[in-house]
């Protein structure tokens, strides 16, 4: 089994193994919750489909990374740190940590807080790729869900993964401890007009195709809410769950706004500069929708540097208020850092 949600440090500062450990995490607590949910053929069928692809699984490593971040910048903030805090908070392979982990509450809230992420994201990608959307056959490198399935089951698989990703944050699912109720609470109030507001982006995504005169500032507004409001749910759930600061939220939000940002810009230009087989969907999708993006109201190359400007905002939020790193350029800055080295991570990534 492997390790819970644990500390990035605990992997000798290696991005690649601390993703591996929560994506596999993710794939257990996704089997989990859907044997719990006892869901009717062919409706689990599809719902395993689109849940088990060759995502990114991005929203849930903004969970995992900001909850480990959080966690290690309070750490190291009280010098009086007891001995068991620090055992919960080091090696992820040291003997007895699953014991140790096994009724965590804190830990398991992140747990909950990444299923759902993941989960109204898939949903939201389920609902993009119909027909009456934008009429997508692959996605994740395979066959959309209305491909495989009928239409209207990936229909219905959409509409049950937006309903389980608020079930899973107070549901009594085996493997995973008790839900705390002021942190489920919290969550909920972050998580619900988020979600929300990613509905209406993607309301105002498809009014703007076949639209000219967009300005950057309309760009940005759609994609704020389409984009950028799931992700800064993510940073902010996985936060509460490891008790961040007012400041620390703020930061984490101030970072989450700039890296929503950054990731569509960085998605547009992908849609032009990279092949379908890397992508794992249609290239040029966004030219034959007739979308109003950035790489077409910029070009690409402006483009690139604004992306880059706006990780390097986000990068400042973070070094402000959960690292002891002074700011550089540098891509060692990230230095034993979950956020930091995710931000290095998605700027580097080529689907």
């Amino acid at each position: 089994m492997p390790a819970r949600l644990v500390s990035f440090s605990g992997f000798d500062n290696n991005t690649e193994q601390f993703h591996n450990a929560v994506r596999a995490q993710l794939s257990q607590d996704i089997e989990v919750l859907f044997s719990y949910a006892e869901l009717p053929s062919p409706l689990i069928d599809a719902c395993r489909y689109v849940m088990t692809g060759q995502g990114k699984f991005v929203r849930p490593l903004l969970v995992a990374s900001a909850f480990d971040s959080v966690n290690q910048s309070n750490a190291n903030a009280n010098e009086n740190t007891d001995k068991s805090t620090d055992d919960k908070n080091c090696m992820a392979n040291a003997d007895g940590l699953e014991a140790l982990l096994e009724n965590d509450s804190d830990y398991d809230m992140c747990r909950r807080a990444a299923l759902a992420v993941e989960l109204l994201h898939t949903y939201s990608l389920v609902h993009d790729d119909l027909p009456c959307m934008d009429d997508d056959e692959l996605r994740r490198g395979q066959p959309t869900a209305h491909i495989v399935f009928e239409e209207s089951t990936a229909l219905l698989a959409g509409d049950v993964l937006q309903t389980l990703a608020f079930e899973v944050l107070t549901a009594e699912l085996p493997t995973f401890a008790p839900f705390d109720s002021a942190i489920a609470s919290q969550l909920i109030a972050i998580f619900a007009p988020r979600a929300r507001r990613m509905v209406s982006g993607q309301m105002l995504d498809l009014n703007a195709e076949a639209t000219t005169g967009i300005s950057q500032s309309d760009l940005e507004a759609i994609h704020r809410d389409k984009t950028g409001a799931l992700i800064e749910a993510a940073m902010l759930m996985g936060g509460i769950c490891a008790g961040a600061t007012a400041p620390q939220r703020m930061a984490l939000q101030e970072c989450a706004q700039h890296i929503g940002l950054a990731f569509q810009v960085q998605d547009d230009i992908l849609d032009v500069t990279t092949s379908t087989d890397t992508l794992g969907k249609p290239a040029g999708s966004d030219e034959k929708l007739d979308k109003s993006t950035y790489v077409k109201l910029m070009g690409v190359e402006q483009a690139t540097s604004y992306a880059q400007s706006l990780f390097n905002d986000g990068r400042a939020a973070i070094i402000r208020e959960l690292s002891s790193r002074e700011l550089s350029g540098k891509k060692d800055s990230a230095d034993n850092n979950a956020l930091l080295a995710l931000i290095e991570w998605l700027w580097a990534r080529k689907k």
